[in-house]
């Protein structure tokens, strides 16, 4: 029996049926094998011979369990590793460094969209995984086809809803209390590095407070030397060189003179010419120019002070979903 392949044949050998010694009659079926041999030279049969196996350096996205998995090769090591994809929890960004982590040799990694443009590390692999996308590896660019699957129908898609909305309430009931005490603590270290950038500030403006105190005071101090001049020598001119009939006219368009300054000053500055808002605004004027003189850098001190009052506020309002109003006074007095 003889089948032809081209000009190479191939023989069909049947392997002869062993017989039992001493034994007459009809001989019972016995297993037999089939047995095919190549003839010719391998080389002219490649052509038509294939595989199913991908690739080594090909990417492939399956599913699993319902879960996707990513079977990539390593750069470094040239071994094929499969990657666990939680599409609703993973993100981008979490896989790229899932496999800067399992490959120490992987420089930089991005993943493309189909035309070219660099997708969002906060981006779900839930989203990423609808259409097929481009893994750029150490400036090699790889080509992932996922598989399509199959829509759901309204009822479906709402009771799958229904369900992530059910997992995402149970996750954040179990895992609340831990996740409010990672937030205090990350409230903590904000405080102390806001704390650390504003010691160095806070030492620059006392300094720059006490000098503008000081000239304040003596502006002030000034200010009472010369009514007490203009007194003394309104006195003297009525008393001792003119007469009150002489001086009274005098001190009246004095008065009106300084009415006209108080009325002066409130059109300048819009408020009241009182002796608190005056040595308020007069203080400022020195402070501010003395710290351009020290290079006092005032809306970068406000902006910390303002964090710093955020964070402490933020703290206080989760210590007060956390413990008991007796351990929250103890835990703000400890800090």
């Amino acid at each position: 029996m003889m089948l032809l392949r081209g000009s190479r044949s191939w023989r069909l050998r049947w392997p002869p049926t062993p017989s039992t010694p001493g034994r007459a009659g009809p001989r019972s079926p016995t297993p037999q094998a089939l047995c095919v041999r190549l003839c010719g030279n391998l080389k002219d049969y490649q052509s038509h011979l294939y595989s199913t196996v991908a690739p080594p350096d090909e990417i492939t996205v399956t599913y699993r369990h319902g879960l996707p998995l990513i079977t990539l090769t390593l750069p470094s090591r040239n071994e094929r590793c499969q990657f666990v994809v939680k599409p609703m929890l993973s993100t981008v960004g979490s896989f790229l460094q899932d496999l800067r982590n399992e490959d120490k040799g992987v420089r930089n990694a991005a993943i493309l969209t189909a035309d070219g443009s660099e997708i969002a590390t906060s981006t779900l692999m839930e989203i990423l995984l609808m259409n097929d996308f481009k893994l750029v590896i150490n400036k090699i660019t790889y080509d992932v086809q996922c598989p399509k699957k199959e829509k759901l129908s309204s009822e479906d898609t709402t009771e799958m809803e229904n369900m992530k909305s059910l997992v995402y309430r149970l996750f954040t009931a179990l895992h609340l209390e831990e996740f409010q005490k990672k937030r205090e603590q990350h409230l903590l270290e904000k405080i102390d590095h806001l704390k650390g950038q504003l010691q160095s500030l806070e030492q620059m403006k006392a300094g720059i407070e006490a000098r503008s105190e000081a000239k304040t005071s003596g502006l002030l101090w000034a200010g009472l030397a010369l009514l007490s001049i203009q007194g003394g020598a309104l006195a003297w001119l009525t008393w001792w060189v003119y007469s009150w009939d002489i001086m009274e006219p005098v001190t009246y368009f004095i008065t009106f003179a300084n009415s006209m300054v108080f009325f002066a000053y409130f059109l300048v500055t819009r408020q009241d010419y009182t002796y608190s808002a005056v040595k308020s605004r007069q203080f400022l004027h020195f402070f501010h120019k003395k710290s351009k003189q020290q290079h006092f850098d005032v809306v970068q001190y406000n902006k910390l002070k303002e964090d710093l009052a955020e964070a402490k506020e933020s703290l206080s309002r989760l210590r007060r979903s956390l413990y008991l109003p007796t351990q929250v006074e103890e835990l703000n007095e400890k800090n």
